[in-house]
């Protein structure tokens, strides 16, 4: 059984009508109770529950700070090479957008590391375009086994990759794998993946429980929302979440929230989600998970992870650029644009003036 199974039973006519009849009632119930399970995700997502953002949050600020304190964990994305063979038609890495093509020496990538190194970051998240020819699984080993001394944390967020493979990449010191099924919408991803390895819905969902096998110490998932109507993704990416905290209990299990951004291809969301939106999927994460990591990106702006990081975000992105080498050289070879650009020092006072504790550094890889 994989997850793939558990999402074949859901249909979004089910979705739609469990969403319709929501009752007060029903949500009074559900924010009463101590600790929530995965039948209640639809109450709290549901339309019925726009009332009870205020009270939601609340709560879902004082189960965060049981759990995490006044903490949020800093780290930045580092590209190493947007070479890629898929035909995305919302990514400026497509194989169709005409961006410069650029990747990494390991010498490059160590300078890289370095220069991020000097900001005081400990966690860092490698990158790359989705082309095995060009960065096989060889290339992101030899990247992984320049990166860990010099970083604690060092996550992937790469091509699906095999068990075996994956296995390697832990076996050097990468502890986190990152992987985004952009769409749960089976019918809606082959439109939005029309060619290259990653068409292949059902391996890409059934990538991050292969690397949950493969020993990682965090795997992070989530859906790209804006791609389908966000209710639906939410809860989808809720169920795939419950589904790997089952079955794989010792592995840190976290979400992202990425909203789509402007790039090179300029792609518009069909469902564009509003902010509104986003923060009643944030509260009911937080609500039904209150252990799990919620990361938010500088894909939003300012004011939005000012304010959000008090409602279950526990994770910020800081010192961002999303062109390869962008730490160390100017290019023009990002796959979005970013709507916050703070550096990690200014990211730290914020954190500070809030009252919370910027976090470097939490694991070490040994």
């Amino acid at each position: 059984m994989s997850f793939l199974d558990v999402l074949s039973r859901i249909s979004d006519e089910d979705i739609a009508k469990t969403l319709d009849v929501v009752t007060d009632d029903e949500i009074l119930s559900t924010l009463s109770k101590a600790v929530l399970d995965i039948d209640d995700a639809l109450i709290l997502l549901s339309p019925q529950a726009l009332p009870y953002l205020e009270d939601m949050a609340q709560l879902a600020h004082e189960r965060t700070v049981q759990q995490f304190g006044y903490t949020i964990q800093l780290f930045t994305p580092m590209y190493i090479s947007n070479y890629c063979d898929n035909g995305c038609v919302y990514c400026g890495y497509s194989h169709h957008s005409g961006i410069a093509r650029e990747k990494l020496s390991l010498n490059d990538i160590e300078l890289e590391a370095k220069a991020i190194a000097e900001t005081g970051l400990e966690q860092v998240l490698v990158l790359t375009g989705e082309s095995k020819s060009c960065s096989p699984p060889s290339y992101i080993q030899a990247a992984v086994e320049k990166l860990v001394p010099i970083f604690s944390s060092v996550s992937i967020e790469v091509y699906s990759l095999t068990l075996e493979e994956y296995k390697g990449l832990v076996a050097v010191g990468a502890d986190g794998m990152t992987m985004f099924q952009e769409t749960y919408n089976p019918t809606l991803y082959a439109q939005l993946h029309p060619f290259g390895p990653k068409s292949d819905f059902a391996k890409r969902i059934d990538t991050p429980e292969l690397a949950c096998q493969a020993g990682f110490r965090v795997v992070n998932i989530g859906a790209l929302m804006g791609l389908d109507e966000w209710r639906r993704e939410a809860y989808k990416t809720m169920l795939h979440l419950n589904y790997l905290m089952q079955h794989y209990p010792d592995v840190e299990l976290s979400v992202s929230v990425p909203r789509i951004r402007p790039c090179a291809v300029g792609y518009s969301p069909k469902y564009p989600v509003d902010d509104t939106a986003l923060v009643q999927y944030i509260l009911a994460l937080r609500l039904l998970f209150p252990r799990v990591g919620i990361t938010l990106s500088s894909r939003e702006s300012k004011y939005m992870r000012d304010n959000l990081m008090r409602l279950g975000i526990t994770k910020l992105s800081a010192g961002v650029t999303t062109s390869v080498g962008g730490h160390t050289k100017q290019g023009d070879s990002s796959q979005f644009t970013i709507s916050d650009n703070r550096s990690v020092s200014e990211m730290a006072v914020m954190l500070e003036n809030n009252g919370y504790q910027p976090i470097y550094k939490d694991w070490q890889t040994l």
